[in-house]
């Protein structure tokens, strides 16, 4: 299609989950109390790490990290949805649906570098563990963090380019509840080819490669605890993984499924579902999972605690 009769949308109207208002009132109120959940417990899974010693170890580094994502991940679609479900007209700016494509998309490839730097640190404890903090040690953690930072970065600046210089004429109706890249990309009034391939290679890059690096971590990593003879000795080389496996499986699962054949894309209303489950279950959860699974951070949660107590008291008195 020729460009000449083409015009440029200056705002994009999102259609979000639901047209009626009862509904939104309803779907406003839990995911406000959805993303207040998510910061704090986020906040203070970061807080604790901070404040207790024992807590300073490359794991733990990590899991700030991932928290910071998560958190950043819900602001940049969170606050927008929620500011929605109360206006009349659901308009988001063109430069606005750019920067909330940019960040959120940023932010997920970011979480699979991690997640997959993560499961390496893993392997490292329990396959290397006399040599653990020898080979993860500041220097390597924080290089392997910036890598994860950079390259979700990076790639989302790209997708981010090429999708809005495509022509989205008088399309302007986006049928999900954030500027999500295939949803925009839908929009476009000529052909899109090139973008999809484009969404494939990245979709290599930053979901399977790093997917694949995780399996092979713990391929090893099941390989060493089997070759364990206590069961005690099994079950506590197990725990250490337990939690981040968790994770690991929450996060890839509805990704490759969505991202990685974009030309066989599950629904409209899929695509929805699984862009609330990254913005809003999946930060909410990762705390969760990493504070009742892990006996550091419940050891930790108490210790806190104590000491609010016993300040408290003193206070009182």
């Amino acid at each position: 299609m020729g460009t000449g009769n083409q015009t440029w949308v200056r705002e994009f109207i999102l259609l979000g989950l639901s047209s009626d208002w009862d509904t939104q009132i309803s779907l406003f109120i839990f995911f406000l109390i959805t993303y207040l959940v998510t910061v704090l417990g986020n906040f203070f899974i970061v807080l604790l790490i901070r404040l207790d010693s024992q807590l300073h170890t490359p794991m733990y580094f990590f899991l700030t990290n991932l928290s910071l994502v998560d958190v950043s991940y819900a602001t940049s679609i969170v606050p927008q949805m929620l500011a929605h479900f109360l206006a009349v007209h659901k308009a988001i700016p063109f430069v606005s649906c750019a920067a909330q494509l940019f960040f959120s998309l940023g932010l997920g490839g970011i979480e699979f570098v991690l997640l997959a730097v993560m499961a390496y640190d893993r392997y490292v404890a329990v396959c290397n563990p006399l040599r653990y903090l020898v080979i993860m040690h500041g220097g390597l953690c924080i290089r392997l963090a910036i890598t994860s930072w950079v390259s979700g970065s990076v790639n989302s600046l790209i997708q981010t380019v090429i999708t809005f210089q495509l022509p989205m004429c008088t399309n302007k109706y986006i049928d999900h509840i954030s500027c999500e890249l295939l949803a925009v990309v839908r929009l476009a009034c000529v052909d899109t080819s090139s973008n999809e391939i484009a969404i494939m290679v990245s979709s290599i890059v930053l979901l399977m490669t790093p997917f694949c690096l995780v399996l092979l971590s713990y391929i090893q990593i099941i390989s060493t605890i089997l070759k364990i003879r206590s069961t005690e000795g099994r079950k506590k080389a197990f725990h250490t993984c337990a939690s981040h496996l968790t994770v690991v499986v929450l996060c890839y699962g509805m990704a490759i499924f969505t991202y990685i054949q974009p030309c066989s894309s599950p629904s409209v209303l899929q695509e929805k579902l699984i862009s609330l489950f990254y913005a809003v279950l999946t930060p909410m959860l990762n705390p969760m999972i990493y504070s009742v699974r892990n006996k550091e951070v419940k050891g930790a949660w108490q210790k806190f605690l104590c000491q609010l107590t016993g300040i408290t008291s003193k206070l009182a008195t």
